[in-house]
């Protein structure tokens, strides 16, 4: 019998909100690791974010004592499968990150995380059912306004922006699917990962192209991938369930627009005429979504 914490919910609640907005503002901040690691392949550090997720994860079970739980999912074979489609989605989507990043395309990644909050709108409209009043729709329109903007500017189609949208899109709404704690999940997936990362690290040690030992620096980095990709990861599997798709949707504007601060101030890439119409449109969306939701919150507690 499935507990029902673990079912995802269709109204929005107030802890679901805190959790799904930190867990942005973590992502935000992501970059910032990323571009210290632009000299390691993008393959190397996810495969270091697998392996020292494993021992972030695992601790976090242990403390809530929710150890049983995976281990009833590991004897489950319908389980298993619906988290090894989660696992190589959440993979995919690492690999695309690292490599838009750490090459000097982070407003490639800006952008794939501009498109994929109106992809996850639209399967939670045709998948689950959910509705957008008129309010909503509006925002939703300004919004994608500025994702076209951006496209058209743009001249071919980004083809990162679309494998991120494609494989965090259907991540978040395979992940709300399974029938376990977000956190016994997420130490699932790792460990499903665990044993093709090890052998890729081992490769490139073997073949002396492996970073990790090589120097201080570059080890205290890559051991720190645990904590940089499990904790927020943990945290918005906790507050997705906690809000509707169409919510989780609109709040991930907020790392795309960390991102693309970042990207023109620290990294110095270029803002052109397109993105500097696209910023304030998507902004102006949020808004316009957002304000009513909190409004109507506040009147429920």
């Amino acid at each position: 019998m499935v507990d029902a914490a673990t079912q995802p919910q269709n109204t929005d609640t107030p802890k679901g909100l805190a959790l799904a907005v930190t867990a942005y503002v973590l992502w935000g901040f992501l970059p910032l690791y990323m571009k210290a690691l632009s000299h390691v392949g993008p393959y190397e550090v996810v495969a270091h974010r697998i392996i020292w997720s494993v021992p972030v994860a695992g601790m976090l079970l242990i403390l809530l004592g929710r150890t049983k739980d995976l281990k009833a999912a590991l004897g489950d074979p319908r389980m298993l499968a619906m988290a090894c489609l989660t696992a190589a989605l959440i993979s995919v989507n690492w690999a695309i990150y690292v490599w838009a990043v750490t090459s000097g395309h982070a407003l490639d990644a800006a952008l794939g995380y501009y498109i994929n909050p109106l992809f996850s709108i639209a399967l939670g409209a045709v998948l689950l059912g959910e509705t957008l009043n008129r309010t909503q729709v509006i925002a939703v329109g300004l919004a994608a306004l500025g994702v076209l903007v951006l496209i058209v500017e743009a001249g071919t189609l980004p083809w990162a922006a679309l494998g991120m949208m494609l494989s965090w899109g259907f991540y978040a709404f395979f992940k709300r699917s399974l029938p376990i704690g977000p956190n016994q999940s997420f130490l699932l997936e790792v460990l499903i990962l665990l044993i093709p990362a090890l052998a890729y690290v081992s490769w490139l040690t073997l073949q002396g192209e492996g970073h990790f030992g090589a120097s201080a620096n570059d080890t205290l980095l890559l051991a720190a991938a645990g904590i940089v990709t499990a904790v927020p990861l943990l945290v918005y599997a906790n507050g997705a369930k906690l809000v509707r798709l169409s919510t989780i949707g609109i709040l991930q504007y907020i790392a795309p627009t960390m991102i693309f601060m970042t990207a023109i101030t620290l990294f110095g890439e270029k803002i052109d005429l397109g993105r500097m119409i696209a910023f304030p449109l998507i902004w102006a969306g949020l808004l316009v979504y957002s304000i009513p939701m909190i409004r109507q919150m506040r009147a429920q507690t």
